[in-house]
Parts: C-alpha cells; sequence; structure tokens
C-alpha cells in the first residue's frame, strides 16, 4: 500500500516559507531540495495551498509569502487544503460477501473511522505551523547555523 506525503509536504512548504520568507528566493526548486520531491509537484502542492487561502504568491515572482501569522494556520487548515474530504483510514471494499467477516467488516469499522477521523481532525485544529516550527528549533539536527537561527529567530 502507497501512502500519500501531500500532507507532510504541504506542512514543509509551509514551515520553509515561513522561516525563508526573507532570504532572496524561495522557488519550487530549493523547496524540492529541501523535501526531495519535484519541482511540479511542489508547484502542485502551493497551488491548493493558495487556493485555499495559505500563502500568496505572484506569478514570475519566486517570494510566496503565508497569508497569515503561523500561529493561525493549523494542521486542519494544511490537511484540507491538500487532501480535501479524503479520510485517514479508509475501509476495504472489496471483501469477500460470502464470508461473516467480509460481508460485515465494513459496517463495522465505519462507525469507528468515522470516530477516529473526528478525533484526529479535533487533534489537528489544535497544532499549528508555530508549533511546527518550535519543534523544528528544539531538535534542529544537520542544520546549517545560520539556518538555525533563522528558525529561532522566526519564532
Amino acid at each position: 500500500m502507497r501512502y500519500s506525503t501531500r500532507f507532510s509536504d504541504a506542512v514543509h512548504i509551509l514551515a520553509y516559507i515561513a522561516v525563508f520568507s526573507d532570504t532572496d528566493s524561495v522557488t519550487s526548486d530549493i523547496l524540492a531540495a529541501s523535501i526531495e520531491t519535484n519541482p511540479t509537484n511542489v508547484r502542485k502542492i502551493m497551488g491548493l495551498l493558495r487556493q485555499h487561502g495559505l500563502i500568496r504568491t505572484v506569478n514570475g515572482r519566486p517570494k510566496p509569502t503565508l497569508s497569515r501569522p503561523v500561529e493561525d494556520i493549523t494542521l486542519y487548515d494544511v490537511f484540507t487544503s491538500v487532501q480535501g474530504d479524503t479520510r485517514l483510514i479508509e475501509v476495504d471494499e472489496h471483501t469477500n460477501p460470502r464470508c461473516i467477516i467480509g460481508a460485515n467488516i465494513q459496517q463495522a469499522l465505519e462507525k469507528e473511522y468515522a470516530r477516529l477521523q473526528e478525533a484526529a481532525e479535533n487533534e489537528m485544529r489544535h497544532v499549528t505551523l508555530a508549533d511546527i516550527l518550535r519543534s523544528i528549533s528544539s531538535s534542529a539536527v544537520n542544520a546549517d547555523p545560520d539556518d538555525k537561527e533563522l528558525v529561532k529567530a522566526f519564532l
């Protein structure tokens, strides 16, 4: 099974923009190198973040900015921006209908998965981009000392 990293990549992009927005440029190439993905993927994610009002960009200018303070951007905002109404956990609908478990597992799991989804979304509403940046700052490893100072100065 393949898992999507779009949510994680979107938080990464927002954190990078927050910290490095006052530098010379924040390009999709630079972001892609930090995430270890391709620039097209970064541009797609940034397009979703822009559509949902989390960043501002100007065509032809490599200087995206956050649309609101890091304290006002929650993981829930980011998740819904890039994942839409995708659920965190999905029920396998391809089970054997002639088996007592296979015929009834979807219904049994739907209720529980809905409860877990709601709990996860509620938790995401309480974690901000500022929280993520504080965590990065306190646990920064393998970082350029100047970059560490940028993160600390930002907070």
